[in-house]
C-alpha cells in the first residue's frame, strides 16, 4: 500500500464531493455540499488529498480565521472502507506540523460535529463549545483547539 498526501488541485474536485457523498449521513448532512463546492471553488488556502495507490482515499485542509489569528482545519473526510485505519490521523498529523513550523505557532481550531469530535480529541484537541444544529439538524458544531 502506498500512501502519499499531495496538494489539493482541481482536477480532484469530483472525486472529492464523491467522497464527501460516501459520509452521508454519517458525518455530514447533504445539505452542507453547497459550502464544500464553495470552499473548493473560492476558500482553499491550503488543502490536501490522500492517495492509496493512486486512488483518493481522503481530503482535508487548513485556513485562517481572520477574527482571532486560528489556523483553522478544514473539511476532513475519508472513504469509509479506508475509516479505522490511521489514515486521518496522518493527515491531521502532516497538517498541524505544516502549522507547527510556523513563526509564530498560530492557535489550531477544528469546527466539527458530535460524530467526530472523539478522533480529534485523540488528536490533542479539547473542546471549547457545543452549539446544537449549528451544521444542520442533529449535527451539532463542536468547536475544539489544540493542546489547550
Amino acid at each position: 500500500m502506498n500512501m502519499v498526501i499531495k496538494d489539493y488541485l482541481p482536477s480532484y474536485k469530483e472525486e472529492v464531493l464523491a467522497l464527501f457523498r460516501m459520509n452521508v449521513p454519517d458525518y455530514f448532512d447533504q445539505s452542507e455540499e453547497a459550502g464544500l463546492i464553495n470552499y473548493l471553488d473560492h476558500e482553499v488556502e491550503s488543502y490536501f488529498v490522500v492517495l492509496i495507490d493512486d486512488k483518493l482515499v481522503g481530503s482535508g485542509g487548513i485556513n485562517s480565521e481572520w477574527e482571532d489569528g486560528a489556523s483553522v482545519i478544514a473539511w476532513d473526510m475519508i472513504h469509509p472502507k479506508y475509516q479505522g485505519k490511521g489514515i486521518g490521523m496522518q493527515l491531521l498529523q502532516h497538517r498541524i506540523s505544516l502549522l507547527e513550523q510556523l513563526d509564530p505557532v498560530p492557535l489550531i481550531r477544528v469546527r466539527t460535529s458530535q460524530h467526530t469530535f472523539g478522533f480529534y480529541e485523540k488528536g490533542g484537541f479539547v473542546l471549547q463549545e457545543v452549539i446544537p444544529d449549528y451544521w444542520a439538524p442533529g449535527f451539532d458544531l463542536y468547536d475544539m483547539i489544540y493542546g489547550s
